[in-house]
């Protein structure tokens, strides 16, 4: 088995330095190291990237930029010492071990020089800027433009309190036939039943979902309430034939199988064959048959013209809502990145909203907090197509709702 540690830091290399995706980097090191060191992986790597941003402005007033390695090591330990907690010399000494371990024995003393200044200085370090924005950009690693939106929109105080939002915990459902009453009584741990989705169970602590009984036998789905409500947004769902266009992994698709008591035609789309498969793997486990394609849902086809009751578009988006939970969405994103997921939206929304019947529901979703991505491409959209009357509109946030922060808009075709 590879030191806990060492696992860490490489899987911060790939996800920091090589732009890997920080769920599939974890979940390869995890596998790596022992079982019961698995948790302090995740939460070292996670705090780490959530982290790096303050950690790299500290450690700029100590010394130079360091390369790669020695660079991810320093802002892993600055993360143990003051945000995990770990105990100085234990964080120190595994560093610098560390350090040596990975031959780089020359950059040993400066890392203990510099992990020595920053636990005997944690009271005193170098003060944040002056300005709001910056300071909450540089503290919670997410770019200005975000910030500076929502500081705007919600003021300084929630502002932050998005940005510090601890993580809203695991929300599990019943799949069809199977009951949320049953699905709670057989839980092996104790959960309380959501608010905004009654079918969600809200765990008071974790367990090995993937080897539970319950997962295995297609009985329990894990799920986000905002992802729920984004079904609950379609309606009566029942013996009604619905495209999920962006469907991967396919939890949305599953969550209106169950709603319609498998009475519901459902046809899902993914663009990459992989993320199709995953789908695929999905629906089989939960005993579902949908009928998956790989189909780029930015680009019309006409055989698909009028031919659905409802359609779902949960859309690529940046992320932001999800901040709390997947801390590498800080990443790689800036406004070029978003205004391009924007025309991609519009894009998506203007190929696929011609596939609703009149008389029919389109929902449009993501899991952001950007207006560019929400409220105004809704508005940019209804002034484009006004035979689709805007019927509800929901910005979920964490701090108000309990749940990640979705956003949804639900149409009906005139």
């Amino acid at each position: 088995m590879l030191n806990v540690r060492r696992a860490a830091l490489e899987t911060l290399v790939r996800i920091l330095e090589d732009g890997a995706y920080a769920n599939l980097a974890l979940k390869e090191a995890a596998s790596s190291v022992d079982p019961k060191d698995v948790a302090f992986l995740y939460a070292l790597v996670n705090e780490t990237i959530a982290r790096a941003s303050y950690l790299d402005y500290v450690f700029a007033h100590f010394c130079r930029r360091q390369k790669r390695a020695v660079r991810n090591l320093l802002r892993m330990a600055g993360t143990e010492l003051l945000f995990l907690h770990t105990p100085a010399h234990a964080a120190i000494d595994e560093a610098v071990k560390l350090c040596r371990a990975i031959g780089k024995r020359d950059s040993s003393g400066l890392v203990n020089a510099v992990l020595r200044r920053l636990g005997r200085e944690r009271d005193a370090l170098p003060p944040l800027p002056a300005d709001a924005v910056e300071r909450l950009s540089v503290y919670y690693g997410v770019p200005a433009f975000l910030v500076s939106e929502w500081v705007q929109t919600y003021g300084e105080a929630e502002a932050e309190a998005l940005l510090s939002h601890a993580p809203i915990g695991t929300v599990v459902r019943a799949q069809y036939p199977f009951t949320t009453d049953e699905l709670q009584a057989a839980l092996p741990t104790s959960s309380v039943r959501c608010s905004l989705d009654p079918n969600g169970l809200r765990l008071s602590e974790g367990f090995d979902l993937s080897r539970d009984p319950l997962f295995v036998s297609g009985r329990l789905a894990v799920q986000g309430e905002g992802a729920m409500l984004i079904c609950r947004a379609l309606g009566d769902v029942h013996g009604k034939r619905i495209l999920d266009a962006c469907a991967a992994p396919g939890g949305k698709s599953a969550y209106l199988a169950s709603l319609s008591e498998n009475t519901a035609e459902i046809t899902a789309w993914e663009l990459h064959p992989h993320r199709k498969e995953l789908m695929d793997r999905t629906f089989s486990r939960l005993g579902i048959r949908i009928e998956t394609a790989c189909r780029d849902a930015a680009v019309f086809d006409p055989t698909y013209e009028n031919a659905f009751d409802a359609v779902l578009l949960d859309v690529p988006c940046s992320g932001f809502g999800l901040l709390s939970e997947k801390p590498d969405v800080r990443l790689h994103k800036d406004e070029t990145a978003v205004n391009a997921l924007v025309r991609a939206q519009g894009a998506i929304l203007s190929a696929c909203c011609r596939y609703v019947k009149p008389g029919g529901v389109l929902v449009y979703a993501t899991c952001t907090i950007v207006r560019r991505e929400n409220g105004e491409r809704v508005r940019a959209f209804s002034a484009e197509h006004p035979e689709f009357t805007l019927q509800e509109e929901r910005q979920l946030l964490p701090t108000r709702d309990g749940t990640d922060g979705f956003y949804f808009a639900r149409f009906i075709r005139s």
